[in-house]
């Protein structure tokens, strides 16, 4: 009768382990699986912005020459293109919540949001819905 229960013990015991381990490479796969999406996401908002860099420094070159040309000095050409940048720095400066940090945050919490929610829909299908037995 002892030997049934350690026996039992020892099966439990093995299976809980297996059960833990199972659990911890489960959660190691779902934070590489969050992380990888995060930082695919941080990787092009940061090509865009790079992008978006280029595009701003030449058309201040294009506007401090067209500039020039109109006025007949590059000098005044460039520190109006470098006023023009100033001006839009002090705009982004003011309204960087919502025009950058809201919309970032926003980005990213539903892409975690939106991983998770898979996660979810993954277990629910696994696991079958409990019946509900009639009530006399």
């Amino acid at each position: 009768m002892e030997e049934n229960f350690s026996n039992y013990f020892n099966q439990t015991g093995k299976v809980a382990r297996e059960y833990l381990e199972t659990r911890v490479d489960l959660i190691k796969l779902q934070a590489a699986g969050k992380l990888s999406k995060a930082l695919g996401l941080f990787f092009s908002i940061m090509m865009a912005f790079l992008l978006f860099f280029f595009v701003v420094v030449f058309l201040g070159m294009v506007v401090g020459f067209w500039i020039g040309e109109m006025t007949g000095s590059y000098t005044i050409g460039f520190s109006c293109a470098a006023g023009l940048f100033v001006v839009l720095l002090l705009l982004i400066l003011i309204f960087r919540k919502s025009l950058i940090q809201r919309p970032l945050s926003n980005m990213l919490v539903a892409e975690m949001l939106e991983g998770m929610s898979d996660d979810e829909q993954e277990e629910e299908e696994e696991e079958p819905a409990p019946t509900q037995e009639p009530v006399a």
